[in-house]
């Protein structure tokens, strides 16, 4: 059996996770209380199924949120157990939820909605460290957070790992859901050639202009033998996935450029377990 908690930020798109993995077949529980997950899970009716996800939220309470690793850990001794973990900014939290004119869960009339989320996000930290996948849904749409779920998990559900290459701007943030992240804006940029600044790393005209410095052939050898050198390891501590960052300025071109190069290295190993996004594109 397939059992993926769902966990996260309220307004960082939870429920429409679960909505996206019962569309794909999983049989979904939504705010199911910490202390009735062991019963839950005992049920003759639940374990009949061969994928489940489960939404847990903060309002199962400190004492059981801190119980929630060691119940993890026993979880993936008897199935194929993952967490996922989902977040967004504090100022995007708070504007979604001025949009849509919900209540946050432990706002009240003492607690205003900033301290609530702040007060969510503490609470919050010992499923975040367990979390096999975490997903930071500040920059995505619906659509958009729907597809990422259906890579990161669905279409790579046969699969023993999986890993996602993403590619990014440093001038626009770097993203918080990385494992490794990258800095590559020490190779020359094309972006002062006026001639290919229009291009993206994804033309013939970009890569054709960085395959010939010998420097960014060096950074993608480089890269492609670190990343290789642990990910027996990394899967050796039974990680399901791993999301490598590379960032250039803009995001545009040597990161676009690398990302490709390093996602067709892997893909010759790891095949249709191999995601790729450019974030700025």
């Amino acid at each position: 059996m397939h059992l993926i908690i769902v966990s996260g930020m309220s307004g960082a798109g939870k429920s429409l996770v679960l909505h996206t993995l019962e569309d794909q077949g999983y049989y979904c529980i939504d705010n199911l209380p910490l202390e009735l997950l062991d019963h839950a899970l005992d049920t003759e009716r639940v374990l009949k199924r061969k994928k489940i996800a489960i939404g847990i939220d903060v309002r199962s309470g400190e004492k059981y949120l801190q119980k929630l690793p060691d119940m993890v850990s026993n979880f993936k001794k008897e199935f194929n157990t993952d967490v996922l973990y989902l977040y967004a900014g504090k100022s995007v939290l708070i504007k979604r939820y001025d949009e849509t004119r919900r209540k946050h869960p432990l706002s009240n009339s003492k607690t205003t909605l900033r301290e609530a989320i702040i007060k969510e996000y503490d609470l919050l930290l010992p499923v975040r460290e367990i979390a096999d996948i975490q997903i930071d849904t500040s920059t995505s749409n619906i659509y958009e957070l729907a597809t990422n779920i259906k890579k990161r998990i669905c279409d790579s559900e046969e699969q023993s790992f999986s890993l996602m290459f993403q590619s990014f701007g440093f001038k626009y943030g770097t993203p918080r859901d990385s494992d490794f992240l990258f800095d590559v804006r020490c190779l020359p940029n094309p972006y002062w050639i006026p001639e290919l600044r229009e291009y993206t790393g994804l033309d013939k005209e970009i890569k054709e202009w960085l395959a010939s410095h010998e420097s960014v052939t060096k950074m993608e050898y480089d890269l492609s033998t670190f990343i290789n050198s642990w990910i027996p390891n990394i899967i050796e501590s039974q990680r399901a996935y791993l999301t490598i960052s590379i960032g250039c300025t803009g995001g545009h071109h040597r990161s676009v450029y690398l990302t490709e190069k390093l996602a067709n290295f892997f893909r010759k190993t790891y095949k249709k377990s191999i995601i790729v996004q450019h974030r700025e594109l």
